[in-house]
């Protein structure tokens, strides 16, 4: 499916679905439960529909409200708890890097062969720092692929605690699954990390097996982790919270255009790390307010900002350069690259060699397609860097260097590659458009992403 997306206003509220992040491993500690859980909110989106389909082969049986795509609905999840077992089948995580990070450690708790494997995407993505970690605790693990080190990965255990497991760190994925794994071992999990990133997900995880009341000790820079097992998880009925990864997207959307956006239920949690990229865009003169009390954000943007104007720059910053680390919430570099065009200055988004490992390699893919698009765009091993123009100066006159011109663009299966890049459509100038080729995929996190930004005004259109 393609996307046409081209200039026009927002206005009105809009609510983004629960995280993605979070629905994972409520569903993954529901199963390993005894008793009944009920996971509401949930988000309904593919990778989450995927573990749905992935725990109940561990024993774990889930029961989804009849439209399984609809948001605010409730999950009831029959945990396994002393009953659950090796998987009894192949393990088919989809699109799912997070499930597969997640249950591959859970199933070498088991004596026997697991496998896991995925979609074409899955595939391509390396699981050798699985591998290395499983392996320190004993089991046998494998790639399917020796050389290229990724899926299908076999894996024989039971592992075991008597090891501490020494690693780098830079995909939190896995650390958070052997973190979870702990729940079934005998002693304390020790886990020593080199190079930790993505540190708020470990946070989550802490926060989340505390709640099921596991002990974890993190150390503040998150080199050092205990978690005590065994324990007997409970069941529990807790609401997901909204998901800061897909409120990035409308949040720039409202931004680069004239709008008036309140984007409602916002996660105030302090677990998410994408939060961050609120105080980010304000750094650059983004008219953002944040609602505690309501949990929500109000955003102008354009002629509807109280300077009039809307112009995002980085003139009041040192040496008029915004230099941001995403180390601790990479997945907002495709919504703060797109934005990032209409910034008047230069921004450097940095730390994020971990990007080129997620679903594509983000880093390549989004300085092919924004150069496209007329984008200044320079690629580092772990860095891009945006030389961007805003469409009007200072006075609100039209910015002669303002160049952003349509293309036909690649999404590469990408979810969101193909949101930030139908966003910057929006904000073009008129008789320019953009379209996003196999834009479906934003369903993986966003389900009916591009009609919920219609009732907004946002005007996308199939080709």
């Amino acid at each position: 499916m393609k996307i046409i997306a081209k200039k026009t206003s927002l206005n009105g509220h809009i609510q983004v679905p629960g995280s993605k992040s979070h629905t994972i491993r409520a569903l993954l500690l529901a199963s390993l439960a005894e008793g009944t859980s009920y996971i509401r909110n949930p988000l309904p989106s593919a990778d989450c529909l995927s573990a749905s389909r992935a725990v109940p082969l561990m024993g774990a049986k889930i029961e989804l409200e009849k439209d399984s795509v609809k948001i605010g609905q409730t999950w009831t999840v029959q945990g396994a708890g002393s009953k659950i077992h090796l998987p009894s089948n192949i393990v088919d995580v989809g699109n799912s890097g997070s499930l597969l990070y997640f249950m591959s450690p859970i199933a070498a708790t088991f004596e026997g062969w697991s496998v896991f494997t995925g979609d074409e995407s899955i595939r391509k993505r390396p699981v050798s720092h699985v591998v290395d970690a499983l392996r320190q605790l004993g089991a046998q693990a494998f790639t399917a692929e020796e050389k290229s080190g990724t899926c299908p990965m076999l894996i024989k255990g039971p592992i075991n605690a008597s090891k501490t497991v020494k690693t780098g760190g830079e995909l939190s994925q896995y650390v958070s699954g052997m973190m979870m794994a702990a729940c079934r071992l005998n002693g304390t999990l020790k886990i020593e990390l080199s190079n930790p990133k993505e540190t708020p997900y470990l946070y989550m995880t802490q926060k989340w097996l505390e709640s099921c009341g596991v002990k974890v000790r993190m150390s503040e820079d998150f080199k050092h982790i205990e978690v005590d097992g065994p324990v007997k998880i409970k069941a529990f009925d807790k609401a997901i919270p909204s998901d800061w990864e897909a409120v990035a997207f409308p949040l720039i959307a409202a931004l680069i255009t004239d709008s008036e956006l309140v984007i409602n239920n916002v996660d105030l949690s302090g677990t998410q790390g994408d939060e961050a990229i609120v105080e980010v865009l304000k750094s650059l003169g983004a008219d953002i307010e944040l609602d505690k009390q309501i949990c929500s954000l109000k955003v102008h943007g354009g002629t509807k900002a109280s300077n009039g104007t809307g112009r995002l720059s980085t003139e009041l910053l040192k040496n008029k350069e915004l230099h941001v680390n995403l180390s601790g919430f990479p997945d907002a570099v495709c919504a703060l690259a797109a934005v990032s065009c209409f910034v008047e200055g230069t921004v450097f988004i940095e730390d994020i060699g971990v990007c080129r490992r997620k679903e594509t390699d983000r880093i390549k893919v989004l300085k092919s397609e924004l150069e496209k698009l007329g984008a200044q765009v320079e690629e580092g091993e772990d860095f891009l860097v945006i030389k961007g123009h805003s469409p009007v100066l200072a006075d609100g006159k039209p910015n002669p260097e303002f160049v952003l011109h349509g293309a036909e663009v690649e999404s590469y299966f990408d979810h969101r590659v193909a949101m930030s890049l139908a966003c910057l459509g929006l904000g073009l100038k008129e008789g320019q458009e953009i379209k996003v080729k196999d834009a479906e995929c934003c369903s993986v996190s966003f389900p009916e992403f591009f009609e919920a930004m219609n009732k907004i005004g946002a005007g996308f259109t199939k080709a």
